[in-house]
């Protein structure tokens, strides 16, 4: 049988009409993550992210867990992120020269406390938690993925849900020990349904399911003065190092319909299968190091994000293979070096302020992807941020702690080749500007 375009068409919209609503995904997301794009807590959006390998919070558990043993105290954190974005490209087939300026809005929550007392040995085992949703906490699962003929860019977006749960220990002098491990979700949705020409439905069945995907973080920690020289007094006193690593994860979706439409297509009907990604994190390896002074520290990190490994996930999206080297079309990605540094100076022992630079290249190797049509620019980011601690607390065992941050993100101008649908060419350059704002409260136990 030779199908109708019109009727094909009507039969995928319905189907993917009825499964965007059990899923609710009525926002646009992409190839980043809340702590990749932004940074978790404050203080990680205030360095740049280059402190973050030596943060004591609870958003160590994503990127080195193993600092959740700086501080033995447990700690209750509750936070928001606000991300104002502008990115643009001067498309002049496009109504207007934004491509997107759709906010990212984040409320977190973490935890983390000393399990040791339930041992005999008393030896400290430290777990933490953290969890963050987007649209102030109203989106926990929100998904879109699409071929653009205007442009879409790689790595901003949405993303709902941010969840890791990790622990760590200290070893041996000076060297602690963590792994935790990033929550995703693999959601799957069956359709079957009866349709007329006049798209009205019957006998209807819907199934979606949700299942967690666990990906590793591994970090250590090392106080080099404690482990080298406990006892006394040596050069390596104040410094430390630090090692993570991070395996790639992502979100994905499957999507398995059959349609039959009454008088047009019999029964087993039509049936369409799609499966595709997004939210992709590609594999870390970061190296840190700090040096602490009297009310003072200053330190940075290298990381490698192995983004060529994209390349293969595509392959195998039904959306996205349109930019896969098996299409013919060869979108690439290459692995690439992020330097970040940053310092923090307490001004008094209720005060802190810090800062932090980053210079992030584009792992978007080519700058001509029929039918994707990805944007992704070098970015310099640049962070603010301060620390109050309020130690006249009446009710509370210890001071209460407030963390304001703020970064900007510069997004450099890139020249790109847009493809639409029948084939034409349009060039573009493409920029944009990202404020990020985040504030937070900690209370220790």
């Amino acid at each position: 049988m030779v199908l109708s375009p019109r009727f094909s068409v009507r039969a995928v919209s319905l189907a993917v009409a009825a499964v965007s609503a059990s899923l609710s995904m009525p926002t646009s997301a992409s190839m980043g993550n809340l702590g990749t794009s932004y940074g978790v807590m404050p203080v990680d959006v205030a360095t740049a992210q280059s402190l973050s390998m030596f943060n004591e919070q609870v958003s160590a558990t994503y990127y080195n867990p193993a600092a959740l043993t700086k501080d033995p105290r447990g700690e209750l954190t509750a936070g928001i992120l606000h991300s104002e974005q502008e990115l643009r490209s001067d498309n002049p087939n496009a109504s207007g020269d934004i491509v997107s300026d759709s906010p990212s809005q984040h409320v977190l929550i973490g935890m983390k406390t000393n399990l040791g007392s339930l041992t005999r040995f008393g030896h400290p085992i430290y777990l933490g938690f953290i969890a963050g949703v987007e649209k102030y906490g109203k989106e926990m699962l929100a998904f879109s993925s699409e071929t653009s003929e205007s442009g879409q860019f790689l790595q901003y977006g949405k993303e709902p849900l941010f969840l890791n749960i990790g622990g760590a220990t200290p070893i041996w002098r000076g060297i602690s020990a963590g792994a935790s491990v990033r929550v995703t979700l693999e959601a799957t949705a069956n359709l079957d349904a009866v349709s007329t020409l006049g798209g009205e439905t019957s006998r209807e069945r819907l199934a979606v399911n949700a299942e967690p995907s666990l990906k590793t973080i591994l970090g250590t920690n090392i106080d080099l003065g404690s482990t080298f020289c406990p006892e006394s007094d040596c050069f390596l006193n104040g410094w430390e190092t630090a090692l993570t690593y991070r395996t790639k994860s992502s979100a994905s979706t499957t999507v398995d319909s059959n349609i039959i439409v009454t008088q047009t297509i019999p029964d087993p009907g039509l049936s369409l299968a799609v499966t595709t990604i997004d939210s992709f994190q590609p594999e870390t390896i970061a190296i840190g190091t700090q040096y602490s002074g009297d009310g003072w520290r200053i330190g940075g990190s290298i990381e490698q994000q192995n983004w060529s490994e994209l390349e293969d996930e595509f392959s195998g999206d039904s959306i996205k293979d349109q930019g896969s080297v098996a299409s013919g079309n060869r979108i690439g990605f290459d692995d690439v070096l992020i330097p970040r540094l940053g310092a923090e100076y307490q001004l008094n022992k209720n005060f802190a302020v810090r800062g932090g630079v980053a210079y992030e290249e584009s792992p978007l190797k080519t700058t001509r992807n029929p039918e994707l049509n990805y944007l992704d620019t070098d970015k310099l980011v640049v962070g603010l941020g301060i620390s109050a601690t309020y130690d006249r607390t009446r009710l509370l065992a210890y001071p209460v702690r407030l963390d304001l941050g703020y970064q900007y993100q510069q997004l450099q101008e890139r020249d790109f080749t847009l493809v639409d649908y029948d084939g034409d060419e349009t060039s573009v350059t493409a920029d944009g500007d990202i404020h990020v704002f985040s504030g937070s409260i900690t209370l220790k136990f």
